[in-house]
C-alpha cells in the first residue's frame, strides 16, 4: 500500500543569450547546460525508459531556452564548444601522460564529452527539444510551461505585460511540444494576489497572478514552503550559486494550519504546490546536504590550461589550494548512499503525515533548477537517477509522480489565499527590487506603458511597420526578464545584467522613436534587421498582444 507520493520538479532556465557575449558571460553558459545538465538529462531518463523503470518526473523549459534550443545558430555552435573541450581532454591526456590520477580523469573527460556529442548527434538528431517531448508523449515526463523570457511577474505594473508574458508563454510551449500546458512555473517562485490600485484618483481590482495563469488554461502551478506553512525561508534558486551575496532578511510568519504536503485551491480554480523544505535543504545545499561531499568534483578549481576540473571538494574549508585530485572510483556509493537517504526521508515524512492525518494521502514536492544537476554538482543527474530507481521500488510504498498525474488522482480539497512571495532570500522580492534595481523597475514600468500606447496608436499595421512593433515587442519582453536584477543584485555578472538590460531599452526606444518619427521603410527595415540578427526568438509574437488591458 502507497502511503504517499513524491515528485521531482526541475526547472530548466537560462537568460537569452544568443550573439550577447560568449565567456565568461554569455552563450558559453547555454553550451555549458547543455553538455552537463540537459543531454545528460535526456541520456538518463532514457536509460530509465529502457529498463522500464516507469518513474517520471516534471520539467520546466521556459519558453526563451526552447528558442535557443531550436536555434541553428546556437546548436551549431553548441557543437563548436563540445569538440573543443574533447580536444582540450585530449590536450591533458599527453600532458598528463606520466602522472596516472589526472590521466585517469582526462580520459574520463574525453570520453564524457565525446558521448554527450554522439547523444546529440546520433541519439537525438540535434533535436533536443524534440528529444524532451517524445520522454512526455512516452508519458516518461511532465513539462510545464513558464512565462515567455522569465518576467518577474509580480513586479510588471501592467495586466498586458503579465498577459505577454504567459500567453507567449504557453503559445511557445504548444509550438514546441504539441500540446497545450497543464502546470506553468512562475518564475523565482514568485506570486501576488489581486489588490486594489489606487491611480490617478480612482481605484481598480488588479487581478492575482493566478488568474492569467487561469485564463491560459493553466491548472497548476508552485510556491516556496513559506507560502503555505509561514516560518522562514531560505535562498533557493540560483541565489545559491557560488559567488552569490548571502541576505539576512527574513520573512516570517506564524505557522498555521497549512501544510506543504497538501496541493490547494484558489479562488480562480488553480490548484497550487509548495516546495518542501527538508528535501530542498538535503539536495540543494552546498554546506549541509549532499553536493557538499567531499567525494564529489570541486566546481570553483580549475586547470590553469585546459579549463577542466581535476579536484574534489575534500572538505568545506579547504582552500583552492588545498583540494584532493579528484576520484571518480569513490563516487558510486556515495551517490547510492544519497539516494538512499532521501528514500528513507521521504518515507517517513509520508508515513508521518498520513498517520497524524488520518490516512491523508500527501506528496513531498521537490523542486530544484535543472541546472544543479551535472553544472552545479557534477554528480547531480547520476543522484536523480539513483533517487529516481529508489524511490519507484514498490517495497518503499512510494508514489513516485508528477504534479499533473497527483492531481487527476488527488484534487485539492481545500481552498487556500496566498500571500506575495517568492523563493529568493527572505521569501519575498527584496532579490530582484533593491536599492541596487530600483531604476531598472522605473525603465520597465515606462517602457510597457509605451507598448501599450504604440499599440493603440499603430493598430492594424502591416509591413516593415508591423516587423518593427513586433520587434519592440520582443525587446519588451527581453527587458523584462527576471535575469537581469538578478544577475545585478547577486554580484555574479553584475555589468553583464546591467548592459544587456540597457541594451534591450535601447533597442526598445530606438525602435519606437524610428517609428513614431515617420521614419521610412528603408530606415526602418535596417533598424529591424539588425536588432532581429542578435535578438531572433518568438518568430510568431504580434505587437498587439500587448494591447491594453486595464
Amino acid at each position: 500500500m502507497k502511503k504517499g507520493a513524491f515528485a521531482f520538479v526541475l526547472h530548466t532556465h537560462l537568460p537569452f543569450v544568443r550573439k550577447a557575449g560568449v565567456w565568461p558571460f554569455g552563450e558559453e553558459w547555454f553550451y555549458e547546460a547543455m553538455a552537463e545538465t540537459y543531454i545528460p538529462i535526456l541520456d538518463m531518463l532514457n536509460s530509465l525508459r529502457r529498463d522500464g523503470c516507469r518513474a517520471s518526473l516534471t520539467i520546466s523549459l521556459t519558453p526563451v531556452l526552447l528558442e535557443q534550443m531550436a536555434d541553428e545558430y546556437m546548436l551549431s555552435q553548441f557543437r563548436v564548444y563540445v569538440a573543443d573541450r574533447i580536444s582540450r581532454a585530449e590536450s591533458d591526456i599527453k600532458r598528463f601522460s606520466s602522472d596516472a590520477a589526472m590521466l585517469k580523469i582526462a580520459r574520463f573527460y574525453r570520453e564524457f564529452y565525446s558521448s554527450t556529442l554522439r547523444s546529440f548527434d546520433s541519439v537525438y538528431r540535434g533535436n533536443v527539444t524534440g528529444a524532451f517531448r517524445d520522454l512526455q508523449d512516452a508519458g516518461y515526463l511532465e513539462i510545464i510551461a513558464s512565462a515567455a523570457t522569465h518576467g518577474y511577474l509580480p513586479l510588471l505594473i501592467r495586466d498586458s505585460s503579465i498577459y505577454a508574458q504567459v500567453e507567449t508563454g504557453v503559445r511557445t510551449y504548444e509550438k514546441y511540444l504539441g500540446r497545450k500546458p497543464k502546470g506553468f512555473w512562475l518564475p523565482e517562485c514568485a506570486y501576488r494576489p489581486s489588490y486594489e490600485m489606487r491611480e490617478d484618483g480612482s481605484s481598480r481590482l488588479k487581478k492575482g497572478i493566478d488568474e492569467f495563469l487561469r485564463s491560459a488554461g493553466i491548472d497548476f502551478f508552485i510556491v516556496d514552503t513559506h507560502a503555505f506553512e509561514g516560518g522562514e525561508s531560505f535562498p533557493a534558486s540560483r541565489t545559491s550559486a557560488p559567488g552569490a551575496k548571502k541576505f539576512t532578511l527574513e520573512q516570517k510568519g506564524e505557522p498555521g494550519s497549512r501544510t506543504s504536503l497538501l496541493p490547494y485551491v484558489l479562488g480562480s480554480e488553480c490548484s497550487v504546490f509548495a516546495r518542501n523544505r527538508r528535501t530542498g535543504m538535503q539536495v540543494w545545499s552546498g554546506e549541509y546536504g549532499y553536493p557538499g561531499d567531499g567525494n564529489y568534483r570541486e566546481f570553483h578549481k580549475k586547470d590553469s590550461e585546459s579549463g577542466l576540473q581535476y579536484w574534489k571538494i575534500t572538505n568545506a574549508k579547504a582552500g583552492l589550494g588545498e583540494k584532493e585530485i579528484y576520484a571518480r572510483e569513490k563516487i558510486y556509493s556515495r551517490v547510492c548512499e544519497n539516494a538512499s537517504h532521501l528514500t528513507g526521508m521521504v518515507g517517513r515524512m509520508l508515513s508521518d503525515f498520513s498517520s497524524a492525518g488520518g490516512g491523508a494521502f500527501g506528496i513531498v514536492v521537490a523542486p530544484y533548477d535543472s541546472e544543479l544537476f551535472g553544472h552545479w554538482w557534477f554528480e547531480g543527474v547520476m543522484f536523480l537517477e539513483k533517487a529516481l530507481r529508489a524511490l519507484s521500488l514498490a517495497e518503499n510504498g512510494i508514489e513516485i509522480t508528477t504534479l499533473g498525474g497527483y492531481l487527476e488522482k488527488h484534487p485539492p480539497q481545500q481552498a487556500i489565499k496566498l500571500p506575495e512571495t517568492s523563493w529568493g532570500a527572505g521569501g519575498y522580492h527584496h532579490v530582484w527590487l533593491n536599492s541596487e534595481t530600483e531604476k531598472m523597475w522605473v525603465h520597465i514600468h515606462e517602457r510597457e506603458k509605451k507598448m501599450e500606447e504604440m499599440v493603440a496608436r499603430y493598430g492594424g499595421a502591416a509591413g516593415i511597420l508591423k516587423d518593427a512593433l513586433d520587434q519592440a515587442g520582443r525587446e519588451l519582453l527581453l527587458l523584462e526578464s527576471s535575469d537581469w536584477p538578478f544577475l545585478v543584485t547577486t554580484g555574479q555578472a553584475k555589468e553583464y545584467g546591467r548592459e544587456r538590460f540597457s541594451r534591450h531599452c535601447e533597442n526598445f526606444d530606438a525602435i519606437c522613436g524610428l517609428v513614431d518619427s515617420g521614419a521610412g521603410d528603408e530606415e526602418l527595415g535596417n533598424l529591424v534587421a539588425r536588432v532581429n540578427g542578435a535578438d531572433n526568438l518568438f518568430a510568431d509574437l504580434d505587437y498587439n498582444i500587448f494591447a491594453c488591458r486595464e
